[in-house]
């Protein structure tokens, strides 16, 4: 997993589909990236804040009683235990440093589950910027509580009441206000998707997860590699930080989507917001809404190195459903004593029906990306629940 082919390529997927104002835009934070990825004392400033700010590294959890009953050994890499909760602050620290690098005051940003957005309003308070979230206002009527984090850190959160009003048309909003704002404000997409250089700069910007899980695993496991690495799937950053961490070792590497967000497992070849990728799409090409009781997922698409990777059989993406997600959460948190993030109970969903149908075979090692914590989807467990 190294960088794109010309143009941002990956495979066939990728690229810089935007209008002209952005291109050159785009153009800007690839050439600033390049030059401070490469900057010894950059990539010192961001280390520390990882560490200092972020809490950095994370730890590799066994799930012991939860291994027990399954057949496996499960290991959670804990990115839930990170500032504000989630492995968003990994890729956010680092725009905002490079916003500040280029001379830009202000951040914009899109969010569903508002984990992004409580991220980027952290980031932006910690280095004197401003912030603008864009979050559908179905988000946030589900996400409140996090809307309220976002606001006390200083952000303006601005509701987007078109479409499907979740993290499609957020991202749809973010990117045209983006178009009026290039001089003096950054766009930090939150995710692997968007025009090049986004995918893989956040991709780079993540695999600090795979990384340091590669090292943890080669402490922890006699083999040194699990053989299962498995993550959830919206757009897909925690992933692809994931795998990065693996790509090259013989991992299986399983991407977990939502049933009602299948992007990989059942999209299309389209177009949407800057890139090409697969996305959910109806006989006319138009993109279709997706579903979702985890804001993060709730997107019509994925990112487009994932889809290179499916098509490259070195990751396969499975599905499952929000029952089988609330299921999940409810379990590891009565056998672990971890309240996970609905997108991460989605992955978690997957190993425990695979390992009750021999999908994961008896004695195997995963290891699973437990991405965020649950803290902001209390609500809506306790109405199901």
């Amino acid at each position: 997993m190294g960088e794109p082919r010309a143009r941002g390529r990956f495979g066939e997927y990728g690229g810089r589909y935007a209008p002209e104002s952005l291109v050159e835009a785009c153009r800007e934070v690839a050439e600033a990236f390049r030059e401070a990825w490469a900057d010894p004392g950059f990539r010192g400033a961001l280390a520390r804040l990882l560490a200092v700010h972020a809490g950095r590294p994370t730890p590799l959890t066994p799930a012991g009683r939860l291994s027990e009953a399954l057949g496996v050994r499960l290991y959670l890499k804990r990115e839930d235990l990170t500032h504000t909760g989630s492995h968003k602050i990994n890729n956010v620290l680092d725009q905002a440093l490079l916003a500040a690098r280029m001379g830009r005051r202000r951040l914009i940003a899109e969010t569903g589950a508002g984990q992004h957005g409580v991220a980027t309003a952290t980031a932006a308070a910690l280095l004197g910027l401003e912030a603008t979230v864009f979050m559908g206002e179905r988000d946030i009527e589900r996400q409140a509580m996090n809307v309220f984090r976002m606001r006390m850190l200083g952000a303006e959160v601005v509701p987007v009441t078109t479409g499907s009003r979740t993290l499609k048309d957020a991202t749809s909003e973010a990117m045209r206000h983006w178009v009026g704002a290039t001089g003096d404000s950054h766009y930090c997409i939150g995710s692997v998707v968007g025009p090049d250089p986004y995918p893989w700069m956040v991709r780079e910007l993540q695999r600090v997860i795979g990384d340091e899980a590669r090292g943890q695993c080669a402490a922890e496991l006699r083999t040194g590699v699990p053989d299962y690495v498995v993550a959830c799937v919206g757009g897909g950053s925690n992933a692809a930080g994931t795998f990065a961490g693996f790509a090259d070792t013989p991992a299986r590497l399983v991407g977990v989507e939502a049933e009602g967000g299948a992007g990989a497992a059942r999209g299309r070849l389209g177009v949407l917001h800057g890139c090409r990728s697969l996305f959910l799409q109806d006989d006319d090409g138009q993109i279709t809404q997706p579903h979702s009781i985890a804001a993060g997922l709730d997107y019509p698409g994925v990112g487009p190195e994932h889809a290179h990777l499916r098509d490259l059989g070195r990751a396969r993406y499975v599905t499952v459903t929000d029952d089988e997600a609330v299921g999940a959460a409810v379990r590891l948190a009565r056998t672990e004593g971890i309240v996970p993030a609905l997108e991460s109970a989605h992955a978690l969903a997957w190993v425990i029906r695979a390992a009750g149908d021999g999908d994961l075979p008896a004695g195997s090692t995963v290891l699973m990306t437990l991405s965020g914590r649950g803290d902001k989807d209390v609500s809506t467990l306790k109405e199901l629940l």
